[in-house]
Parts: C-alpha cells; structure tokens; sequence
C-alpha cells in the first residue's frame, strides 16, 4: 500500500510541470450546482514546448460540486483539440512521435488527460492525440487534429 501511494505521489509531481503551461481562455457553466463551484466545461490554451509556432485549444469538462471545489472529484473523459500555426515553425529540438505534449489530472491521483504528439513526414504534418487515461483502464474517448506544416507570411 505504501509503494503504491509513493509512486502515485510521484507520478502527481511528473503532471505538475507540463500542467501549468495551458492558460485558461474561457468556460461555460453546463449545470447549476447549488453548493460549490458549476459543472463547466473549460477552454485552454498552450503552445507546444518543443514545437515553436503551434498553438493548441483544448476543451473539456471540469466537475462542480462540493467535491469539484475541493479537487477531489473525477473530471469526465471526454475533451476536444483543435491545434493551429501562429508562426513560423521551427523545431526546437528531436522529438518521438507520440511524446506527450501536455498532460493534466483529472481526478485526485489516479486519471489524467493528455495530449501527445506525432510528425506524419510523408504528410508534412503534426497530429495532436487528446485522451485519457487510468493507472487501471483508459478510456477510447479521445481527439485529434492535424496541423500542416506550411511556410509562414514574410519568412
């Protein structure tokens, strides 16, 4: 039992820097909660640490209530991406598809969602992967967009 908590403790300290990096742009309330916070659902945006010139939007639903307000209730699985070019792309440095991009925690320790990365060479495009996942069992429900990679105005 004492292993299992350290190492999920461990893991909840791996998602506090990639986290921190969606600035919150908006949310909408989605059912009226009569004591804590609304269900909403929330849209976020972060750039792409490695992939200079890419912006993504994600959404997703954030739980309410008092457990909601106190963080320990587990957010829904379902989100959506949509990822676009703001500039000129550039890459920063290597990176292997499927890296993970952004994650965060949608319930206290065991659930979160992230968002991974892919170059499709023969495309001469970047996929952006949202889903979430479980220490236990992931969930199907996922997103994914696509941004080609396009010259920029004036470079």
């Amino acid at each position: 039992m004492t292993m299992r908590l350290a190492c999920s403790f461990a893991a909840f300290l791996l998602v506090l820097p990639l986290s921190s990096m969606a600035r919150e742009v908006g949310e909408v309330d989605t059912a009226f909660k009569w004591v804590g916070p609304n269900h909403k659902i929330m849209i976020e945006a972060f750039d792409d640490p490695v992939v200079e010139g890419v912006t993504c939007y994600l959404s997703r639903a954030k739980t309410g209530g008092v457990k909601g307000g106190l963080g320990l209730a587990e957010d829904r699985a379902e989100a959506s991406i949509a990822c676009r070019q703001v500039g000129p792309i550039r890459f920063k440095e290597e990176f292997k598809n499927g890296e993970v991009v952004f994650k965060e925690r949608t319930s206290l320790v065991f659930k979160s969602m992230q968002v991974v990365r892919f170059h499709d060479k023969d495309r001469n495009s970047l996929i952006y992967l949202v889903y979430s996942d479980k220490v236990i069992d992931g969930s199907p429900q996922n997103g994914v967009t696509a941004v080609p990679i396009m010259p920029w105005p004036g470079q």
